[in-house]
C-alpha cells in the first residue's frame, strides 16, 4: 500500500470530491480479531478493527503515578474505649448518692530536684544489685574455667605419664624381644652404657691384679652377651625373612584397585592377580607344619602339578624332591629327618614363583631387574665389604662428595666401636619432614638433610636439648620453623619440646615474644648452622637464596 491513498467522496446527488488520505504505518502488529470463510467462494474476510492515536498529555513536571501509592498496605481497626462512662452532678430535681465516693487529700509536695535525687537514688541501688550480680556470675564463670583448666592439665600430666610408661614398655619389649634393626641398635646402645658403667667402676673401686681379672671377666661377659644378641639375630632375620616373602606374595596377589569420580574404591582381579592369589595359597600350604601325612601328600601333588605348567631345570629339580619326599613318606622316615629336604622344596619354589614368566605380578616387586643392562647406572662397589650393591644401600650425606661404605658396612662397625643410637634423631628427622610436607609450600631442603646431618646439628648445633626449657630428653624433642613464614632450613629452625613446639608456631611476632638476648643466641646458633652446611654445594644455592630474600626484607 503506497503512504497516500486518494479516495473519492460523494458530496451530493451528483457531486464527488476526491481527498488525499495519508497511510499511518502502525509501529506494531494489530491482533487477528477473527473472521469468517465463504463456504461457497472460499473467500476469506478478517474482522478489523481501528483506532486512533491518542492525545498525548503535556508534562506538567509533577508526578502523577508511584509505586507507593499504589502498593501502599492499608489496615482498618476499630478505636474504643474500655468504658463508656459519665458524670452526673447533683441539681435540683436529682439525688446523686455520696456513699462511695472516696476523699483524696494531698500529699507531701516536693520539687523536681528531690523527685531526680530520688530516682537518681533508685538508679544507684539498681546499680549496685546488678554489678553484685554481675561480680557473683563472674565470679563463678573464673572458678569453672579454672577448675577446667586444672581437669585438663591434670588429664594431660596423666596422658603424658601413661605415653612415657607405654614407650618405655615398648622399648623394654624390643629389647626383650628384638624384631628390627633399630631394636638390635638400641640393644648394642644400652650393652655400651653398661660397658662404660662397669669400666668406671672397676678403675674407680679396683687396682693392680683385681682390676685386670675383673675387666678380663667384665670382657667375657660382654663376650657372651654380644653371641647371645647374635643369635637373636638370626632367629629376627628368620623370622623377618619369611615375613618379607609373605609381603611379597600379598602384593601380587592384590587386585587393581583406582577411585571413582564419586569416591568409592573399586577393585578387580586379573588374570595375573588371580595367579598370584593362587600360588600364595600354594606356598602357605607348602610352607605349614605339622599337617597330616595325606593332606602333605596332596599339597605336593598340587605343587607337582603346578610347577609342570613350565618346563625348565628348576622345575625338574623341584619335581624330584617331591617324588624323594613322597617316597620317603610312605617309607615311615621320621619328620625331624625331612626338615631339609621340605626347606629345599620350598626355597626352589620360592624362586620358581619369582619368576616373572609364571608370575607376571612380581616383576614390578622384583629388585633385580631381569634385564641386566638396567643395573649398570644403579649398582657401585663397597670397599669394605667388596660387594656390588644398589645405589639404595648407600647411605649418601648431604656433604659426602664420593661413594662410601654400605649401610650393613656401616651399621656393623656401629655394632663393634660406637655402638650409638640413632633411633631418637631419625625419629624427629621423620616428624620434620611429615610437618613440612603439611605446610605444602614446596619445601625442598629438609629432604636433603641425612640422618648424619640432623645429628650434626642436634649434638653440636643445639646441644641435644630444648632452647627454651634445656630439655635433654631427644624423644620429646622436635624441630620446627623458627619462622614459620619460610621454609625450613637450618639456618631457620629451632629445637623444642613438642609443647614448647605447639606454642611457638602459634606466633605472630616474634621479636614482640621473645627477648632480645635470647633471639640473639638463636641467630648465634643459625649462624654456626650457616657455616657447616655452605662446605655442602648442594645447600649453597639455597643459603644464597636465603640471604637475598633477607637483604630484599
Amino acid at each position: 500500500m503506497p503512504d497516500v491513498i486518494t479516495v473519492r467522496v460523494q458530496r451530493g446527488s451528483d457531486s464527488f470530491r476526491e481527498v488525499d488520505v495519508k497511510i499511518e504505518r502502525p509501529a506494531y502488529n494489530k491482533p487477528f480479531l477473527g473472521g469468517f470463510r465463504n463456504m461457497s467462494t472460499g473467500v476469506e474476510f478478517h474482522n478489523a478493527g481501528s483506532q486512533t492515536k491518542p492525545i498525548k498529555r503535556s508534562d506538567k513536571g509533577i508526578q502523577l503515578f508511584c509505586k507507593e501509592t499504589q502498593t501502599v498496605v492499608e489496615k482498618n481497626k476499630r478505636q474504643q474505649t474500655r468504658n463508656t462512662t459519665s458524670t452526673q452532678m447533683t441539681k435540683i430535681g436529682l439525688y446523686v448518692s455520696n456513699m462511695t465516693d472516696k476523699l483524696i487529700t494531698p500529699g507531701k509536695y516536693f520539687t523536681a530536684e528531690e523527685y531526680h535525687k530520688r530516682r537518681l537514688e533508685a538508679v544507684i541501688v539498681l546499680q549496685k544489685n546488678f554489678r553484685r550480680w554481675h561480680a557473683m556470675n563472674l565470679l563463678q564463670n573464673l572458678k569453672e574455667q579454672k577448675r577446667l583448666r586444672l581437669e585438663q592439665e591434670a588429664q594431660e600430666e596423666l596422658q603424658k605419664k601413661r605415653e612415657k610408661e607405654e614407650k618405655l614398655r615398648r622399648e623394654y619389649e624390643k629389647k626383650l624381644n628384638p624384631k628390627t634393626k633399630e631394636d638390635f641398635e638400641l640393644l648394642f646402645h644400652d650393652l655400651e652404657l653398661w660397658m662404660q658403667e662397669e669400666t668406671e667402676r672397676i678403675n674407680r673401686t679396683l687396682t693392680g691384679a683385681e682390676r685386670k681379672a675383673a675387666l678380663c671377666a667384665l670382657l667375657e661377659e660382654e663376650t657372651q652377651l654380644i653371641a647371645c644378641i647374635g643369635m637373636h639375630k638370626l632367629d629376627a632375620n628368620l623370622e623377618n625373612q619369611q615375613k618379607s616373602i609373605l609381603h611379597l606374595l600379598h602384593k601380587c596377589a592384590q587386585p587393581r584397585r583406582w577411585k571413582a569420580f564419586d569416591g568409592k574404591i573399586t577393585e578387580m582381579d586379573t588374570q595375573s592377580t588371580l595367579r598370584g592369589k593362587e600360588l600364595l595359597e600354594i606356598y602357605r600350604s607348602i610352607t605349614t607344619k605339622d599337617i597330616p601325612k595325606d593332606e602333605r601328600t596332596s599339597v605336593l601333588l598340587t605343587v607337582k602339578c603346578t610347577v609342570k605348567e613350565h618346563e625348565c631345570k628348576l622345575t625338574q629339580e623341584i619335581v624330584a624332591l617331591i617324588d624323594r619326599e613322597i617316597d620317603l613318606m610312605s617309607r615311615e622316615v621320621n619328620e625331624c629327618n625331612l626338615e631339609g629336604l621340605r626347606k629345599r622344596i620350598c626355597t626352589l619354589f620360592l624362586q620358581y614363583i619369582k619368576i616373572p614368566e609364571v608370575n607376571p605380578e612380581v616383576a614390578e616387586l622384583l629388585k633385580v631387574p631381569q634385564d641386566p643392562l638396567k643395573l649398570y647406572k644403579k649398582v657401585y662397589f663397597c670397599h669394605s665389604c667388596e660387594n656390588y650393591l644398589a645405589s639404595t644401600e648407600f647411605p649418601v650425606a648431604a656433604n659426602s662428595r664420593t661413594i662410601g661404605r654400605c649401610r650393613s658396612c656401616y651399621r656393623l662397625d656401629n655394632e663393634a666401636r660406637q655402638r650409638e643410637a640413632y633411633l631418637k634423631y631419625r625419629l624427629i628427622l621423620e616428624d620434620l619432614r611429615k610437618s613440612e610436607v603439611d605446610y605444602q609450600d614446596d619445601s625442598k631442603i629438609v629432604f636433603l638433610v641425612q640422618l648424619p646431618d640432623m645429628q650434626y646439628l642436634i649434638e653440636n648445633i643445639w646441644n641435644c636439648q630444648s632452647a627454651l626449657s634445656a630439655s635433654n630428653d631427644l624423644y620429646d624433642l622436635v624441630m620446627v620453623r623458627w619462622d614459620k613464614q619460610h621454609e625450613w632450613s637450618p639456618w631457620n629452625t629451632i629445637l623444642l619440646t613438642k609443647e614448647e613446639a605447639d606454642a611457638h608456631l602459634k606466633l605472630c611476632n616474634l621479636q614482640k615474644t621473645y627477648e632480645a638476648p635470647f633471639i640473639h643466641k638463636i641467630e648465634q646458633k643459625h649462624i654456626r648452622a650457616k657455616n657447616y652446611f655452605a662446605q655442602i654445594p648442594v645447600m649453597s644455592s639455597f643459603l644464597h637464596r636465603s640471604n637475598n630474600q633477607a637483604n630484599a626484607n
